[in-house]
């Protein structure tokens, strides 16, 4: 019987489904037909296989070839379903033994040649395989990124006639092994100790990277605020194994990432600019692919010149910021990626940045401040746990500032109480359920009352009364504090800059 089936990997998201190439020849005027879904790059292999074929030394045959790649509702993109083509081709006409590709799957782009070209999404489909059990044949440009996936059966190839061979059992195939996945490196770039005075702005971030808190630097043009953001990332506690392969997973799909295997097991940091749309932040397109917030999982989202984004823009991080993912929906699916970042924000105090500036250098009114400020909408803020005054330093001061702690130090501190809070109640505190919140975050009876006469007279919302219990508590964290404290309280409390800026 003319038939024979191959195993591949479609990729959905950083989900990889699995694919049955089915391929039947039969009778009839020589022709190919392609059938399940498949999208233009998929229906140009035809071509491409054929060559590749022809040029491995095989013979194409010369019938009635139907293809049929299943399940025909998943859409099928790219090149990476040409080497199960290739190989149902020759498994049907008989020039491979067919036995050999049960316990097998494939992916991979055929070049005229017959060479195998890399494709994305590579990490996702070795992970699938892995736990399904199959052993996966990768091309050699791909070996590294599989490396990744520390369990499985994994083999690489660099051309059609070399897995043709394999399958013959006249060759051996190269295994895939964790010593070709890219080391992990701690970044010595962007180190916090290059940061001079801001004393008030380095104790923020420290809060911020121990509590996974969000945070808004308000300051002047030239204060530093954009160099402090991107010292953050460099105080994060270590990616643990899960969270790096998620963030691999989803840089593995992007075509935007850049070299992100040099990157491995950083944590990311993603700064699109203001004129980016709601698509390339959260993601999207007729075939969704991630957006900024998804290549940020695991690491930092800083936007720069927050006012300046569109409104309707900034909107759409609301939710993505709750639930730690998005859904994109499009007529024919739905995809989920991952978007568990931390939001760092900067902006100025006013249009021209120097409000409040002693040399009387800002011109703006009242009505212009206010129509600034409320171009950022407040359910945004109020997401936004911390605001933090970023004042100017004068050069002398900067001459005369000590040396400043360098990251290193300073993640110690870090680490140390977020794993109090992991043993505490099993997440960082800027995830706290209410139920945990009321837990954890218990406070004297004297201190409630006063807590609560203090958001009275700030005219706090209730999600901001939440966010200053917990921010005490990720202080009391990194003083080895069991209770939260007054001091705690007021110190949370200071982080309120944006308030006071609305009060004056």
């Amino acid at each position: 019987m003319s038939l024979s089936t191959v195993y591949t990997r479609a990729q959905v998201g950083i989900e990889s489904p699995l694919v049955q190439v089915e391929v039947h020849l039969s009778g009839g005027l020589p022709s190919l037909s392609l059938v399940g879904l498949p999208e233009t790059a998929v229906k140009e292999s035809k071509d491409r296989v054929r060559s590749a074929i022809l040029n491995s030394h095989y013979e194409f045959p010369a019938k009635r070839i139907t293809i049929n790649l299943a399940p025909a509702d998943l859409p099928k993109e790219g090149g990476r379903y040409d080497l199960a083509i290739a190989l149902g081709i020759l498994a049907s006409s008989e020039q491979i033994p067919k036995d050999r590709l049960s316990d097998l799957e494939f992916v991979g782009e055929l070049t005229l040649s017959g060479e195998l070209r890399p494709v994305s999404g590579i990490l996702p489909t070795a992970l699938r395989a892995a736990h399904a059990g199959k052993t996966l044949v990768v091309p050699e440009g791909n070996a590294a990124e599989a490396a990744l996936c520390q369990e499985g059966n994994i083999l690489q190839a660099a051309s059609l006639s070399q897995v043709c061979a394999w399958l013959h059992g006249n060759q051996q195939l190269d295994a895939v092994i964790a010593e070709d996945a890219p080391p992990r490196q701690v970044s010595s770039a962007n180190n916090l100790a290059d940061v001079k005075g801001q004393a008030g702005a380095r104790r923020a971030l420290e809060i911020s990277a121990a509590g996974q808190h969000n945070l808004l630097f308000i300051g002047p043009p030239g204060t530093g605020k954009t160099m402090l953001a991107s010292r953050l990332p460099g105080i994060l506690p270590p990616m643990n194994n899960d969270e790096a392969l998620v963030a691999a997973s989803v840089a593995s799909i992007s075509h935007h990432s850049g070299d992100w295997q040099s990157r491995w097991g950083h944590r990311p940091f993603r700064a699109p600019h203001h004129t980016s749309s709601g698509v390339a932040l959260v993601g999207g397109g007729g075939n969704p692919k991630p957006g900024e917030i998804s290549l940020a999982h695991g690491g930092v989202l800083f936007l720069d010149e927050l006012p300046e984004y569109s409104r309707k823009v900034l909107d759409v991080l609301r939710e993505p910021l709750e639930s730690g993912e998005i859904v994109i929906s499009r007529a024919n699916r739905s995809v989920t990626y991952p978007a568990r970042f931390q939001l760092i924000a900067a902006m100025n105090p006013c249009p021209c940045g120097y409000y409040g500036d002693p040399s009387g250098r800002c011109q703006c009114t009242p009505d212009q401040i206010r129509r600034y400020q409320g171009q950022t909408s407040g359910p945004l803020l109020d997401r936004i746990d911390l605001h933090v005054d970023v004042p100017p330093v004068s050069p002398q001061l900067l001459q005369q500032a000590p040396p400043s702690e360098n990251s290193e130090t300073v993640r110690e501190r870090v680490v140390a109480a977020r794993q109090r809070q992991l043993a505490r109640q099993g997440c960082a505190n800027a995830r706290l359920t209410g139920q945990q919140r009321d837990d954890v975050c218990q406070l004297r009876e004297s201190d409630q009352a006063w807590l609560l006469d203090t958001i009275a007279r700030l005219n706090l919302s209730a999600r901001s009364y939440h966010r200053l219990l917990t921010i005490a508590r990720t202080v009391a964290d990194l003083a080895a504090a069991e209770r939260i404290e007054r001091s705690h309280l007021m110190e949370a409390i200071g982080f309120r800059a944006l308030d006071r800026y609305r009060m004056a």
